[in-house]
């Protein structure tokens, strides 16, 4: 039979409770650092092992003046931290002062802990405000591709990185590259919009004009150049004069030639032909061919048009005219020319 003194169980409570309560008065109270909010960082690449950009945006609840911060990469948002693989701090730098931490500048990088980004300013004592910009350049990522890491971040009052003020984590990722291929051939498009051009029957006192249409167009580097060959008009053994040098129509004279321009002015006699048109730029007419109401024609063949660039499609009007003279041998005149487009890569 067991006997229990009821008397001692009570005193002992009592001793018990006193010693409870003492080391519960005298425990100190554990560190509790405020949640930062709206985090988020942006990285420049997120291409395995490449040094690159990290910009984090944030806000910091409390408004104790911060002396540094710390950027840690972790393999988990919480717990121990096992550094992310590959990670690297140790050529960062400072993208720009950070916006809203206090100072406007001043701000160093500290370089001295690999797997954590971090800055300080010993001197500041503004106190943060608004939302916080801190951007690092020369950043290392993790070496695993398609890896995700977390960053966990922390402001503190000190400069030695050891009273923190406001904490977070924001996750980030690593990613697989993409490489897309393509090929762009080199083209060139020429097309004639006719393949006859009827200058209608030759007198003295009238001139034959007549037009024809090419369009041009190529992506090659240095553009085009369009050039034509053939001979004058003949009937036999009889010809029509070539122009070989630049002049203007003038009836009653032997005359075969060709130009590129819109001859509509009051003046042009005879009116023939339309400006260059189409949606591509840099199109152009050679100078022999470039003057209104001046035509001329090289039995040798010579460069007519050009550019000196890629160019969407060029529309050209070649002008044709022919005068004769009271001498001139009837007869059925024609010529054939060919127009060659070269493009110049």
């Amino acid at each position: 039979m067991i006997k229990i003194n009821n008397k001692t169980i009570l005193k002992q409570f009592s001793y018990m409770f006193v010693i409870a309560t003492m080391l519960f008065a005298y425990l100190p109270e554990a560190a509790s650092a405020a949640p930062i909010t709206s985090r988020s960082v942006t990285l420049g690449s997120s291409v395995a092992s490449a040094s690159t950009t990290y910009t984090f945006l944030f806000t910091v609840p409390s408004v104790t003046p911060i002396k540094s911060a710390s950027f840690t990469a972790c393999t988990t948002p919480s717990g121990a931290c096992t550094p992310a693989p590959g990670f690297s701090a140790s050529s960062s730098s400072l993208a720009s002062q950070p916006t809203n931490l206090g100072d406007a500048s001043g701000w160093v990088v500290d370089t001295t802990t690999v797997g954590s980004l971090k800055l300080k300013k010993t001197a500041n004592v503004a106190a943060p405000a608004s939302a916080q910009t801190v951007s690092f350049a020369g950043v290392t990522n993790p070496s695993a591709t398609n890896s995700t890491f977390f960053l966990r971040m922390s402001t503190f009052s000190d400069d030695a990185y050891s009273v923190a003020i406001d904490t977070g984590v924001v996750a980030s990722s690593t990613a697989g590259q993409v490489t897309v291929t393509a090929s762009v051939d080199e083209t060139l498009t020429f097309t004639l919009g006719a393949t006859t051009a009827a200058l209608g029957a030759l007198t003295p006192s009238t001139t034959g004009t007549g037009t024809s249409q090419m369009t041009v167009a190529t992506n090659a580097k240095s553009g085009y150049s369009v050039s034509y060959s053939g001979t004058t008009l003949k009937s036999g053994v009889d010809e029509i004069a070539a122009m070989g040098t630049k002049a203007a129509a003038t009836k009653g004279s032997k005359q075969f030639g060709i130009n590129l321009m819109a001859n509509t002015a009051a003046t042009s006699t005879p009116t023939v032909g339309t400006a260059i048109s189409g949606p591509g730029t840099g199109g152009t007419a050679a100078t022999a061919y470039a003057t209104q109401d001046q035509f001329k024609f090289n039995i040798a063949g010579e460069e007519i048009a050009f550019s000196n660039g890629p160019t969407n499609n060029n529309v050209f009007t070649t002008s044709y005219i022919a005068n004769i003279d009271n001498v001139t041998a009837p007869g059925a005149y024609s010529t054939t020319l060919t127009y060659t487009a070269t493009a110049k890569y």
